[in-house]
C-alpha cells in the first residue's frame, strides 16, 4: 500500500521540477536537474519491476477518492518495464542533448522533464480520458523540442508534426466520448470485455485503437513519422523514438487486452496491417541516402513487428511483442545517438559524405555496427532472442504470412544497416581520395574526430542490448509474467476496482 501510494510521484515530480527549470537561470543546475529526474525514475522504475515481477498489481487512487472520480495509477510488469526503459531513454538522450550543448536553449531541460512527466502518467493510468490527458502532456512540450531546434526544415516537420497529433488527439478524444456514451464509464477496468459483448463498445473503443495506430505511425499512416523525425535534432529524434511511438504502441496492448479482452474477431486486420508495415516500412528505407532517413523508416518497419505480438494475442506472441518493445526502444535510440554523434562531428548525415570513421576510431564503429546487428536479429545481441520468439510464435498460431514478412524484412534490414557500414563507418573517406603529396597536392587537414562524450550515451544503450542478448532469460521471464497478465486480468482487475 504505501508503495502504491507513491506512484503519483512518478507525474508530480517531474512536472515539478519542470516548472522550476523554466525559471532557472544557471545552466549547471539545469543540467543537474534534467539529469538528475530521470536517474531518480530509473531507480523507481527497477524497484517496481522487482516489486511486480511475481504479478503483483499495485494501484493507486490520488487522494483515495472513489473510483470514477479519481485520478487512478496502477503499475504491473508491463508497465514497470516500460517505466524503466523510458527513463533510461530520457537520461541518455539528455546527456547527449547536454554533450552537444542543446541544453543552452533555456527552456530545452524544462520541455523534457514535463514530457518524461506525461510518458510516465500515461504508463500508469487506469482511465481512457487520463490517458488522453497525458498523451497531450507529453505532446505539448514536444511541439516545443522541435520548435527549438531551429531550421526552416524542422520548422516545416514541426508543423506536419503538430498537425498530425492534434488530428488523430481529437479523433481519439472522440473515440473516449463514444465509448463514454455507450458504456457510461471510462475507467478501464470496468470496460474489461465490454467490445467483446456490445458492438458499438468495439466500434467505438476501434476509433480509439485508429488515433493510438496513427500515432504509432502504422501502414498507411505512417508518412508522418518520416517527414518529422529525419528532420529535428538528432537528440530530440532519439528521445522521441523511444517514448511517443511506443507510449502508443503500449495502450494498443493495454487496450485490447481489456477493453477487447483480446477479441479474436478482430486480429486478422492487425495481421494484414502489421506485416505491411514491416514491409513497406523496410522498403521506404531502400532509396534513402542519409542515415537519419534510414533508420527512421526502419522505425516503422519495426512497429509492425512490435505490434504483430499483440495481433498474435498468445501467451507466446505477447511475450515476443512485449520483448521485442523494450529491446527496440533501447537499439532505435543507440542507432540515432551514434548516427547523431556523426552528424554533429561531421556537419551532414549523408552516405556519401563519410567515410571511414570505424577505421579510425573502433569504438564508435563498434557502438553502431553492435546496435545495427541487434536491429537486424543477429545473435548475440537482443534483437536475435526477439525474432526468434516472434517467429515461433508467427508458427505457433500458423500465420505463415507474416512469418514469411518478418523472415524477408529481416534480410533486407540488415542490408541496409550493412549500407550504412559500408558508408560513413567503413568506406573510403571522400577527403582520402584526395592527393596528399607531389606536385599539384592539395592541402587536407585531417578528418574530425567523435569525441567521447558524444558517442559514450549510444555505448550504453549498445552495451544494454549486448547485456540483454546474453541474459535473455532474465527479461524473457519478465515478458512472460507482463503477457500472462494481459491475458489473464484478475489481479489488474483485483488491484484497480
Amino acid at each position: 500500500m504505501t508503495t502504491a501510494a507513491l506512484l503519483p510521484l512518478l507525474v508530480a515530480v517531474p512536472l515539478l521540477a519542470g516548472g522550476l527549470l523554466a525559471v532557472i537561470p544557471s545552466r549547471p543546475v539545469r543540467v543537474a536537474v534534467m539529469l538528475a529526474v530521470p536517474a531518480l525514475a530509473l531507480v523507481a522504475g527497477a524497484l517496481l519491476v522487482w516489486a511486480t515481477h511475481d504479478g503483483t498489481v499495485l494501484a493507486h487512487d490520488v487522494a483515495l477518492w472513489p473510483v470514477g472520480v479519481s485520478i487512478p495509477f496502477a503499475v504491473d510488469v508491463f508497465s514497470a518495464l516500460m517505466l524503466t526503459t523510458t527513463s533510461l531513454l530520457v537520461l541518455v538522450s539528455a546527456w547527449f542533448a547536454v554533450a552537444v550543448r542543446q541544453d543552452e536553449s533555456p527552456f530545452f531541460p524544462a520541455l523534457v522533464t514535463i514530457l518524461a512527466a506525461g510518458v510516465n502518467g500515461a504508463l500508469m493510468t487506469v482511465d481512457i480520458f487520463n490517458l488522453f490527458v497525458f498523451l497531450e502532456v507529453m505532446l505539448l512540450p514536444s511541439y516545443g523540442l522541435i520548435a527549438t531546434t531551429g531550421g526552416w526544415r524542422r520548422r516545416r516537420a514541426g508543423r506536419m508534426y503538430v498537425t498530425v497529433n492534434l488530428l488523430t488527439s481529437t479523433v481519439y478524444l472522440a473515440g473516449v466520448g463514444l465509448v463514454y456514451g455507450v458504456a457510461g464509464t471510462v475507467h478501464i477496468g470496468e470496460l474489461v470485455g465490454a467490445a467483446r459483448e456490445s458492438s458499438l463498445v468495439a466500434a467505438a473503443g476501434g476509433v480509439m485503437l485508429a488515433a493510438l495506430a496513427v500515432k504509432a505511425a502504422v501502414v498507411p499512416v505512417h508518412g508522418w513519422l518520416s517527414r518529422t523525425y529525419s528532420f529535428t535534432s538528432p537528440a530530440v529524434t532519439a528521445l522521441f523514438s523511444g517514448l511517443h511511438t511506443k507510449v502508443a504502441i503500449y495502450a494498443i496492448y493495454r487496450l485490447y487486452a481489456t477493453v477487447f479482452e483480446g477479441d479474436q474477431r478482430y486480429l486478422w486486420i492487425g495481421i494484414v496491417a502489421f506485416s505491411a508495415t514491416m514491409l513497406i516500412g523496410v522498403l521506404g528505407a531502400v532509396g534513402e541516402d542519409t542515415t537519419r532517413s534510414i533508420l527512421v523508416f526502419h522505425m516503422v518497419s519495426q512497429i509492425g513487428y512490435i505490434l504483430l505480438g499483440v495481433a498474435l494475442f498468445t501467451q507466446i506472441g505477447l511475450t515476443a511483442g512485449i520483448f521485442y518493445l523494450i529491446h527496440h526502444m533501447i537499439v532505435k535510440a543507440s542507432l540515432f545517438l551514434s548516427t547523431g554523434a556523426l552528424e554533429h562531428t561531421y556537419g551532414t548525415g549523408v552516405l556519401s559524405r563519410i567515410g571511414g570513421v570505424a577505421r579510425r576510431q573502433p569504438l564508435v564503429g563498434f557502438v553502431f555496427i553492435g546496435a545495427a546487428l541487434s536491429l537486424a536479429g543477429m545473435p548475440p545481441f537482443s534483437g536475435f532472442v526477439a525474432k526468434l520468439t516472434l517467429l515461433i510464435g508467427a508458427a505457433e498460431a500458423g500465420e505463415w504470412v507474416a512469418f514469411t514478412v518478418a523472415v524477408v524484412v529481416s534480410l533486407i534490414t540488415l542490408m541496409s544497416m550493412l549500407k550504412i557500414w559500408g558508408g560513413p563507418f567503413w568506406g573510403a573517406d571522400p577527403e582520402g581520395e584526395r592527393t596528399y603529396g607531389g606536385e599539384g597536392a592539395v592541402a587536407v587537414a585531417a578528418p574530425p574526430r567523435v569525441r567521447a562524450g558524444l558517442i559514450a550515451p549510444a555505448l550504453v544503450l549498445t552495451l544494454t542490448t549486448l547485456g540483454i542478448g546474453l541474459g535473455a532469460q532474465g527479461l524473457l521471464g519478465l515478458s512472460e509474467q507482463a503477457a500472462a497478465g494481459l491475458l489473464d486480468l484478475s489481479a489488474y482487475l483485483e488491484a484497480v476496482l
